[in-house]
């Protein structure tokens, strides 16, 4: 799914089939114990809690996303991801709607590929669960940035399938100032290469 059908057609060419991703998603989906700061986490949910309820009606759900992304961009021993990138990545894919499946045949919340659950022992209705569909678009998003140098618009584009094109990147990246906020803790040096 894409917002507000800003992009035509959606996720293509490589569509997560990276090879070295399997072995990523992997030792996310094995890891899932949450590793969180108290003080950093209070501050995520302040700020973000209000701008997701517009979102997602029922707060149990709600929670249960913030606590994921909060979780999974401050995983230890891994790169970490700036949260507000997360949610708006989320937002520009599924609208936070964990039953989107978009025309590529990507599923839930960050719109990760069916083949991912069958490739790591799980069960693709998993993809439509909040834990483990955020668990794994993070760990492919974390590989991206990792392959292109924390370059964020380049990192989105292959995300997407689109490698090359500015479309997605830069909708993905105007969405990211309505999350931001939280961004600012402990992060490596984030590149956006600027508009040509």
């Amino acid at each position: 799914m894409l917002l507000l059908g800003l992009l035509p057609g959606g996720a293509c060419a490589d569509q997560q089939r990276d090879p070295g991703l399997e072995s990523v998603v992997a030792r996310a989906i094995s890891q899932a114990k949450c590793f969180t700061d108290q003080y950093d986490s209070a501050v995520w949910y302040k700020l973000m809690e209000p701008r997701l309820r517009k979102l997602v009606k029922e707060q149990d759900q709600r929670l249960d996303i913030l606590q994921q992304v909060y979780c999974e961009t401050h995983r230890s021993g891994e790169a970490r991801l700036p949260p507000g990138l997360v949610m708006a990545l989320i937002q520009v894919e599924s609208r936070f709607d964990r039953w989107a499946v978009s025309s590529a045949g990507a599923v839930g919340l960050m719109q990760v590929m069916p083949f991912w659950p069958e490739k790591l022992g799980m069960h693709r209705y998993e993809l439509v669960h909040v834990a483990p569909n955020i668990r794994m678009g993070c760990a492919i998003l974390r590989y991206y940035m990792g392959h292109e140098r924390f370059d964020v618009r380049k990192a989105l584009a292959r995300y997407n399938g689109s490698p090359g094109q500015r479309n997605y990147p830069d909708i993905v990246i105007s969405q990211w100032a309505h999350w931001g906020g939280a961004d600012d803790l402990g992060f490596p040096k984030i590149k956006v290469t600027p508009l040509r």
